[in-house]
């Protein structure tokens, strides 16, 4: 099963004048956890932007599935299996839980999305608990579980999740990653942009580290996590 499903190659990205993203390449296969690590600003929100066609490059490519998706529009880029749960998890505060999920499964066929529910709950009990509670009112936490929920609702080969742990109380940050290598061994595939190197790199397969928009370090989660320059710079080592 496996085999490349995203492939980015030397996309460049720039705000007006300024250059964010500088040849950026990397690839994620099927049934990993790919990791972005950086600091503040390095480019690693910018870079799932632009997969996810919220931003263009003004270079190279980026294949998903063996198609080129660099000038596919954002929402025909989800209809083919990439869906992105972005930093500060943009739900619908006004909405119930379970009509968050259900504007989550606006390209999905309707014979899948009770099935997609279902699965959604059996990954999130607590969602289940609370599907007719008002999504403003839940805690950080459980918004986080609700926009991974909602993303998972449109079927994807693909989920890109943008600082899920940011603003969690430790306890928290422990439960979301557990919820990620599940989803992943139920199968799956992620990109995971995470402020909080040491969690990233303890869950992902492969690691990328960027730094100001370039890619400086790439290797297995194992390996970077024992680098020397990854704990200096990332992991308070």
């Amino acid at each position: 099963m496996m085999g490349t499903v995203l492939t980015v190659d030397n996309i460049n990205v720039y705000y007006g004048a300024i250059h964010a993203i500088k040849g950026i390449s990397l690839d994620v296969n099927r049934g990993e956890i790919v990791t972005l690590i950086g600091a503040n600003g390095a480019g690693k929100s910018t870079t799932l932007h632009t997969i996810s066609g919220l931003l263009r490059s003004k270079t190279g490519n980026i294949e998903f599935l063996e198609s080129s998706i660099s000038h596919v529009p954002a929402h025909k880029i989800v209809a083919m299996g990439i869906s992105h749960v972005p930093e500060g998890r943009r739900i619908f505060q006004g909405l119930t839980v379970e009509e968050n999920l259900q504007m989550g499964a606006f390209v999905t066929k309707k014979d899948r999305i009770a099935h997609n529910l279902e699965y959604v709950y059996e990954q999130f009990p607590r969602l289940k608990e609370r599907t007719s509670q008002i999504a403003g009112t839940l805690s950080g936490g459980e918004q986080q579980m609700l926009a991974m929920g909602r993303a998972l609702m449109s079927d994807p080969e693909l989920l890109m999740l943008d600082e899920p742990s940011m603003g969690l109380a430790p306890i928290l940050v422990d439960q979301i990653f557990d919820i990620i290598v599940n989803l992943n061994k139920a199968g799956t595939t992620i990109l995971l942009v995470e402020q909080n190197a040491q969690m990233a790199l303890s869950v992902a397969d492969r690691a990328y580290v960027i730094e100001t928009g370039r890619i400086t370090l790439s290797g297995t989660g194992e390996e970077l996590a024992k680098s020397e320059a990854v704990k200096k710079a990332y992991l308070g080592g």
